[in-house]
């Protein structure tokens, strides 16, 4: 059926609750319940930490006067730390029912996270997700292009959404079965969900602190800015409607170009582990640079100096601002990693399309990687998506450009794509080939290479670029950066996937793992649906890096009488000489393995004033 005006072709609805139900902007105390239904009347929201409902904790009531419009519930007064369950039911009698688990205040517990971005309707169902549910997550992160807008797919078949009842198609589309999967909302019901925007939540390659004069696909006032625009406003407003998200607008600032627009930044801790920090790369920056030349030297040089334009923002001031704020505070407070996530990379990949990347705003990634390091806040991961493909590398800036490069003690790894075709890995053999670079081969032998030969090909297209210009070639081998193991290499740039993210309670280790199915393409979507059913995610890159953790304080008041003193340095000569140890303390006070007279003479040390061993 269509809809009324529209060149939008719907499949015929069910009266239920079409894509599922979901949890998110999850606090310790308090969370946001989400559901679609297509049926007009009541929804009921039922909250509990019983699986069986036995008791209920709290119930919020919703009312459906439009099929296409979610609704919303928020709940507060919850605990921190603990697993709830939650039960929707909507006037025709479907159920749904869900879970997600509070996080904790204080406390090394763990953490677990998924991630992907980058999937087009055309593609669904979206099998390189389908295994996600099981994983048993914290969160999960939903990192841009959510839908494409501008793409024409099976609900939409207009080359660009315009209206607000296309781009609620689009994230329909992305949400609902295909041949009986339906990967996205499997996701949604097994944990916290989260999101972000990029680009084709709107149009390719927006920059929303620009004029609406500067790119004609906006109409407007010319000398307003995108982010004011009929055809933003209706992105931002369905992007919102279809995923757990609170409506929030930045306000007070002083920055026009930032005020009164939607307030997409969201920062979570989870415990003493972790704190995600999500920021929107796309709503607020200046407009892109045109891309360079990449076969040609002085083209390049010439887009370096621009690019450092200190007058060029990609984030806006008071988001910057609220960044490094919440980052500083987060290494104050003892949170051990810090994930960052942003739509764009930030890692430098060369010229090529760097535009739309945190390259093409030189001076401002310089300045924040330059906060980073100047104020020693430590394990900061950038977690981005994008170009399609899976690239992991050492993040490094300069002062100006062509200046030799600086360690930030941050690094990146890219993630997805959930489904695009081409991913990065043709793409960019490809665009290799059209420009006629040294070493490049044709597409068709790039297609036929092994695919560990074709990961090999592509690391090393990206690194001739990185070492022309003095930067850091691919992976964190060689950084400041403490790697424990890889397996799988730096790039995983042939495969639709996601990414699994685990800290260990423990050791606060980081081990992410890449899970990826063979990337395919939509006329294979749309003949061989059961091909599609049949894949099932592999793991495709395994990498784990061990936390840089402050020194471990030494207690030398070992008899525990609120002094540190002769007293102690007595009470520990006993313990080794057998004696009893009512304090319970670890004789071994050097930690050197065995307990002798290095120990007290490491405690005498210390109490007069020495660093702890």
């Amino acid at each position: 059926m269509a809809i009324s005006g529209l060149c939008v072709a719907t499949p015929a609805l069910r009266a239920d609750l079409v894509n599922g139900v979901a949890a998110g902007e999850t606090s310790p105390t308090s969370v946001l319940l989400w559901a679609h239904s297509t049926s007009l009347g009541t929804v009921t929201f039922q909250l509990s930490t019983d699986p069986a409902f036995g008791s209920v904790f709290q119930t919020r009531i919703a009312n459906v006067t439009d099929g296409t419009l979610p609704v919303k519930r928020t709940f507060d007064g919850l605990a921190p730390n603990t697993r709830y369950y939650y039960r929707v039911t909507d006037a025709s009698g479907d159920v749904a029912t869900g879970t997600f688990k509070t996080p904790a205040t204080t406390g090394r517990h763990g953490f677990h996270m998924g991630v992907s971005g980058d999937w087009r309707g055309e593609l669904a169902p979206f099998p390189a997700l389908r295994n996600v549910a099981s994983k048993n997550l914290d969160m999960w992160y939903s990192l841009g292009d959510t839908i494409y807008g501008d793409v024409a797919t099976p609900d939409v078949p207009a080359p660009q959404a315009t209206t607000l009842a296309e781009y609620r198609a689009k994230h329909n589309e992305n949400l609902r079965d295909h041949s009986g999967l339906n990967a996205h909302r499997d996701i949604r019901q097994s944990t916290s969900v989260w999101a972000m925007i990029d680009d084709h939540e709107v149009t390719n390659d927006f920059a929303g602190g620009a004029m609406i004069s500067t790119d004609p696909r906006f109409t407007g006032n010319p000398t307003s800015l995108i982010n004011t625009s009929a055809l933003y406003q209706n992105g931002l407003q369905a992007f919102q409607e279809y995923h757990p998200i609170s409506p929030r607008v930045w306000s007070g600032t002083g920055d026009a170009r930032v005020d009164g627009r939607p307030d997409l930044y969201r920062t979570v801790r989870f415990g003493d582990d972790a704190q995600f920090f999500a920021v929107d790369e796309r709503s607020f920056r200046d407009q892109e640079l045109a891309d360079p030349d990449i076969s040609s030297q002085a083209s390049i040089g010439a887009y370096l100096v621009a690019a450092f334009n200190p007058a060029r923002t990609m984030l806006g001031l008071p988001q910057l601002a609220r960044l490094e704020s919440d980052l500083l505070a987060s290494q104050q407070a003892g949170v051990t990693w810090k994930f960052v996530m942003m739509p764009e990379p930030i890692e430098n990949l060369g010229p090529l399309a760097a535009s739309d990347r945190y390259e093409g705003y030189a001076a401002e990634r310089s300045a924040l990687l330059a906060f980073i390091k100047n104020n020693n806040i430590t394990n900061v991961v950038f977690i981005t998506a994008d170009i399609h493909g899976t690239v992991v590398n050492n993040v490094t800036y300069n002062a100006a450009p062509f200046q030799p490069q600086i360690q930030s003690g941050a690094w990146e790894i890219s993630t997805g794509p959930g489904a695009y075709f081409a991913p990065f890995g043709p793409t960019v053999a490809g665009a290799a080939e059209a420009a006629g670079l040294p070493g490049t081969i044709s597409l068709a032998e790039y297609l036929s290479l092994p695919h560990e030969d074709q990961e090999g090909y592509i690391a090393g297209l990206i690194n001739a670029f990185l070492y022309s210009l003095g930067y850091d070639t691919l992976g964190l081998s060689g950084s400041p950066i403490p790697l424990v193991s890889n397996t799988g290499g730096w790039t995983q740039t042939n495969t639709f996937g996601w990414t699994e993210f685990q800290v260990d309670a423990q050791t606060q280790q980081l081990c992410l793992t890449t899970w990826g199915v063979p990337y395919y393409d939509p006329a294979t979507a749309a003949a061989a649906p059961q091909y599609l059913l049949s894949l099932q995610p592999q793991i495709v890159q395994q990498i784990c890096v061990d936390a840089i953790l402050p020194p471990p304080m030494c207690n030398a008041d070992v008899n525990q009488d609120g002094v540190a003193d002769q007293g102690d340095v007595d009470y520990l000569i006993n313990v080794i000489a057998g004696g009893e140890n009512p304090t319970g303390i670890d004789p071994d006070f050097n930690r050197d393995g065995v307990a002798d007279q290095g120990d007290i003479d490491a405690l005498v040390n210390v109490i007069a004033g020495g660093v702890c061993p």
